[in-house]
């Protein structure tokens, strides 16, 4: 039901005029009286007495004005919450998902100083392979997910987020480290691959046809998972991996694992945010998205 013509209705009631009503609501008296008729054409029922120099509710009118002035004021108080909510303190809960690169490093940095500036904001990250996270955004599951790679999809919509570098990590004193090598070099050193769906494996595969060569190419011995397995096996000296490095930077730094260049390959990825196509976004979510950018820019 129009809530227009309930509040028009209730001012003819209170003032007993067309013209007072209208006067109130700020409208021609024509466009009162229509809307007059137009209410009591839908509810098939008279609802005011315009015989005498006064206009009166009928019974019918009486009851609906009861009714309308609750109706009226849940709506004034929904309004006025609306609104204590668009402009006051941010809460509620961010479910979001993420690929292992970024979900292991970057962004639970982000999540965290985040709900520290928000303290009513609950947050709820779930990490898994990059077309996992993309199918449970799909699947409104999560309401944003961040991955390492695009991936065809319906119901989803990608957008850049923030840049990745991929490089080729080797344990300490390997002969890779902190060199260029060959691809030449590469395809006689045991690799250890990320499993199907990973983003950095994507990333690779498209490096390396670009260069002529394709996975099958390289002495694959251990196909491990994710990013963090694929570390553990660097870190235990069983091959070498294209990894993430914001993912073992601190390793780097700790002189546990070294950092090596390919030639012909750059690997770098876009760190894209998943959204569901058509869903509305909530405040917090808008809010994580402005304050992410802000810091990973």
């Amino acid at each position: 039901m129009d809530t227009r013509q309930l509040a028009a209705f209730c001012a003819v009631v209170e003032r007993r005029s067309f013209s007072q009503a209208a006067e109130q609501l700020g409208v021609t008296q024509p466009a009162m009286s229509l809307q007059i008729r137009s209410l009591e054409k839908r509810l098939g029922v008279q609802l005011v007495d315009r015989s005498g120099r006064r206009v009166e509710p009928t019974e019918a009118g009486r009851r609906l004005y009861r009714s309308a002035q609750r109706l009226l004021a849940a709506e004034e108080q929904l309004l006025a919450e609306l609104g204590e909510e668009v402009e006051g303190e941010l809460t509620g809960r961010l479910e979001i998902g993420a690929s292992t690169g970024p979900g292991g490093t970057v962004l639970p940095i982000a999540l965290a100083e985040f709900q520290r500036v928000h303290p009513a904001v609950q947050v709820a990250l779930s990490v898994s392979d990059t077309q996992r996270v993309i199918e449970q955004v799909a699947r409104r599951e999560l309401e944003l997910g961040v991955v390492g790679a695009v991936r065809r999809q319906r119901g989803v919509v990608f957008e850049p987020f923030f840049r990745d570098e991929v490089v080729l990590a080797v344990p300490n004193g390997h002969r890779f480290a902190g060199r260029t090598v060959t691809l030449d070099e590469l395809k006689a050193e045991p690799i250890v691959l990320m499993q199907e769906g990973a983003g950095v494996r994507q990333v690779i595969d498209d490096e390396l046809r670009e260069a002529g060569v394709r996975l099958r190419d390289l002495d694959i011995r251990l196909e491990l998972g994710l990013q963090e397995s694929a570390r553990s096996a660097v870190l235990g000296g069983y091959g070498v991996t294209f990894i993430s490095r914001s993912a073992i930077e601190a390793d780097v730094a700790a002189g546990t694992v070294a950092v090596a260049d390919v030639e012909r390959l750059e690997p770098s990825r876009e760190i894209s945010l998943v959204r569901s196509a058509g869903r509305a976004e909530t405040r917090v979510a808008t809010a994580f998205v402005e304050f992410a950018r802000e810091r990973l820019a």
